[in-house]
């Protein structure tokens, strides 16, 4: 399946230790070859970074490593083609401009079915299943509210939407407007909140180590948000099938969670990946 990655802080970060291990899935320890994309919110600005060549050997991923941009929200993703051509205008991160705010959307999955009308304000680019799903959701958003409205009246206008879509497959998603993140699970999305008293992480998919208390304050707090967990020897919690979690300031604000909440195992979302065309 495709790989996500989110983060969303209280303070500027580095995402430099977790992207490092996130790019060793796109063609060295797993087989997403059909290109990559990382945003970083700055302020109102964004500085986005698309590639369609293979995360792991991409100079543009060299480049993102080497700059060590400091955000407070970031959403990356590595791609494994289901619907659209390996291009660049298919490549996740989707950015669009709602509210006078720039929003960053990433998918993984399969909408087979999903065929919304062209919208007014907002239509694709590309040809993915992926970019429909993102136009349909901020084109609702802007018919529905003229302005942005309160965080809690929002959450639930995109919780209505997202079981809107998800209603036609497998609509694992990570979306931002630089001060909030929404997360959503159809099968495998995991997250940790790293706080005071920090310690020390070991990537999974590389031979390196960190010791965050070196690096940071004791009043920094980063979420990180990943399809799978990135480090071995940390507790990442995992968002159940069809739980939607609103993250802001490092930490989970919101969220729905299904009445009777399902967890699948690693080897069961790969299976139900396989089987919509999403997984390897």
């Amino acid at each position: 399946m495709c790989q996500l990655l989110g983060m969303n802080c209280n303070v500027p970060t580095d995402i430099a230790f977790s992207f490092e291990g996130f790019r060793m899935r796109g063609g060295l320890t797993d087989r997403h070859t059909d290109g990559f994309g990382i945003g970083f919110f700055e302020g109102k600005g964004l500085r986005l970074f698309l590639d369609d060549k293979p995360c792991a050997h991409s100079p543009v991923a060299d480049l993102v490593n080497s700059y060590r941009i400091k955000s407070t929200n970031v959403v990356a993703h590595i791609r494994k083609a289901t619907q659209g051509h390996t291009t660049l205008e298919n490549t996740h991160p989707f950015q669009r401009e709602l509210w006078g705010e720039y929003w960053l959307f990433a998918h993984n999955g399969n909408l087979k079915s999903f065929n919304p009308p062209a919208g007014k304000f907002y239509q694709t680019v590309g040809n993915t299943d992926s970019e429909r799903a993102f136009c349909h959701i901020l084109e609702s958003l802007r018919n529905r509210f003229n302005t942005k409205p309160a965080t809690d009246v929002l959450f639930d206008a995109v919780r209505e939407l997202t079981e809107e879509i998800r209603a036609h497959g497998m609509f694992n998603f990570i979306m931002s407007n630089g001060e909030m993140m929404f997360a959503h699970a159809s099968t495998l999305l995991f997250y940790i909140v790293r706080k005071a008293p920090f310690g020390q992480a070991q990537l999974v998919d590389d031979d390196l180590a960190i010791d965050f208390s070196q690096v940071t304050t004791p009043d920094d707090r980063v979420a990180v948000i990943a399809t799978l967990p990135l480090t071995a020897n940390e507790h990442w919690h995992q968002l159940a099938c069809d739980e939607l979690a609103l993250f802001q300031h490092g930490d989970v604000i919101l969220r729905s969670l299904p009445e009777n909440p399902v967890y699948l195992s690693r080897e069961k979302g790969l299976e139900i990946a396989r089987s919509q065309g999403v997984g390897y």
